[in-house]
């Protein structure tokens, strides 16, 4: 479990990139489709040339084979886990103040534990009142954070939009793991292909392509600015590369559902180095007490989590 979850908190750190990143863009202009879409566009790049690098062309050829088999299941999880998630994410960007996408985010927690049932998953009651903790301690981090007056308006159009998303990417991430383990309700993809968390990265990156294709045709969006290619270029190789591989990597190496949960709720991490990010790139002020003690009360959550593994 201890592994698990530093696999987890260090996937957290990459992701945070996505935050602060998406702030900056949100900042400097740019339509949100090219920060979402591109991201995709550069993870698929960046995937096959790390593939190539560490597996050969011959194993890249066979990622891009079981992808073609399962091209339906690839699309579902792919659109719902990449495509509707990180699409969400950042129109709620556009829309509302960074700590809000951030504080809301962090229902991810409590609707990773929701999917896990949907997916018929069981786990004990504790591992609620575990999450609910860790989920206090980053909400008062980002009460402490958000201080001022509120535009309700920007609150709803960016906060709604996220706590979709805080559902579609457990989603995604547990019709993988199902598909792996044969030990759900989807079919089981018995390929060792499947242990490789870049290859993972890879199928779900390809099985979104569909979704932009269809969302650029509706929206019709104005080309990208070159700041925000780059930018965006980044937050796919820390954040989509780099992050969502760690955190894929310790999903699949859970064996129980209360492990699964543990690694979810691993990602409150990012609100706190995104803030940590903020202060240092972007000038935010300095935490108040009451984010000192949040940030204390998350890690407390976790180490909950490892005590209940170690006691069982």
């Amino acid at each position: 479990m201890v592994s698990l979850i530093l696999t987890g908190l260090l996937s957290g750190f990459f992701f945070s990139a996505t935050f602060v990143l998406n702030r900056l863009m949100s900042l400097e202009g740019g339509h949100w489709f090219w920060s979402a879409s591109l991201r995709y566009g550069f993870m698929i790049l960046f995937s096959l040339v790390l593939l190539m690098g560490l597996q050969g062309l011959s194993r890249t050829r066979g990622v891009i084979r079981l992808f073609f088999k399962h091209w339906i299941f690839w699309t579902l999880a792919g659109t719902v886990g990449f495509g509707f998630f990180y699409a969400l994410i950042c129109f709620g960007a556009d829309h509302a103040p960074g700590w809000v996408i951030a504080a809301t985010w962090q229902l991810t927690i409590i609707a990773s534990l929701v999917v896990l049932l949907g997916f018929g998953q069981r786990f004990p009651k504790k591992i609620w009142l575990f999450s609910l903790v860790i989920f206090s301690g980053v909400l008062m981090v980002n009460l402490d954070h958000g201080t001022g007056s509120l535009d309700w308006g920007q609150v709803l159009a960016g906060g709604l939009p996220v706590l979709v998303a805080a559902f579609c990417y457990p989603i995604g991430n547990q019709m993988v793991w199902e598909a792996k383990t044969g030990s759900g309700r989807l079919p089981r993809i018995d390929s060792p292909l499947m242990d490789n968390p870049f290859n993972k990265v890879l199928l779900l990156s390809l099985g979104s392509i569909p979704f932009w294709g269809v969302l650029f045709v509706i929206l019709m969006p104005p080309p990208p600015t070159g700041d925000q290619v780059m930018n965006t270029a980044l937050v796919a190789l820390l954040s989509g590369i780099v992050a969502t591989s760690l955190f894929l990597l310790a999903r699949g190496r859970a064996e129980r559902p209360h492990e699964l949960a543990a690694v979810d709720a691993t990602q409150s991490s990012e609100v706190i180095f995104a803030l940590v990010g903020e202060m240092v790139i972007l000038g935010a002020p300095l935490p108040g007490a009451q984010a000192i003690v949040g940030m204390g009360i998350v890690f407390i959550g976790l180490a909950f989590f490892i005590r209940f593994q170690e006691s069982h």
